[in-house]
């Protein structure tokens, strides 16, 4: 376990389409929009945020988060869009932000997180739960969404 403020550790290698860069109690991700960058990132995020000491309560929650937003995104964008993630450890939780390229708001569907029948549609709702005052913002490259999940 990383104090806070060191490095996390070492990373895997980058390779096309999965660039990684180190940062402070986390990670920075340039990734080609697919599901297998999905897996890998989601895979990342949970071995770094335990490894930084966020807990594994925390590193699954983030990748519940990381999941829907990155998932979204790959819905939006389609295949081989750039995305930028990152993942780190703060002072009181964990935060989560992913850039995508388009510049539209996502919007509610108005789906119940309980619905049995729903296959999508829950996933603003679903920040909501875990990351309760997650934020949009424009970005150079289109936006941003910010997820903060509060330490538990």
């Amino acid at each position: 376990m990383c104090a806070l403020g060191e490095p996390p550790p070492e990373l895997p290698a980058s390779k096309p389409g999965f660039f990684l860069r180190p940062r402070a109690e986390g990670f920075v991700a340039h990734i080609t929009a697919s599901p297998e960058a999905l897996k890998a990132v989601r895979r990342l995020t949970g071995t770094v945020l335990e490894a930084v000491g966020a807990g594994s309560d925390a590193a699954y929650t983030a990748q519940q988060v990381l999941s829907e937003l990155v998932g979204n995104a790959i819905a939006a964008v389609g295949p081989h869009a750039p995305l930028v993630v990152e993942v780190f450890r703060t002072m009181s939780g964990v935060a989560v932000r992913v850039h995508d390229p388009l510049p539209g708001l996502p919007t509610r569907r108005g789906v119940p997180l309980d619905s049995d029948e729903a296959e999508s549609g829950r996933g603003l709702g679903l920040l909501d739960l875990y990351a309760p005052g997650w934020s949009i913002r424009k970005s150079p490259i289109g936006k941003q969404i910010a997820c903060h999940i509060p330490a538990r």
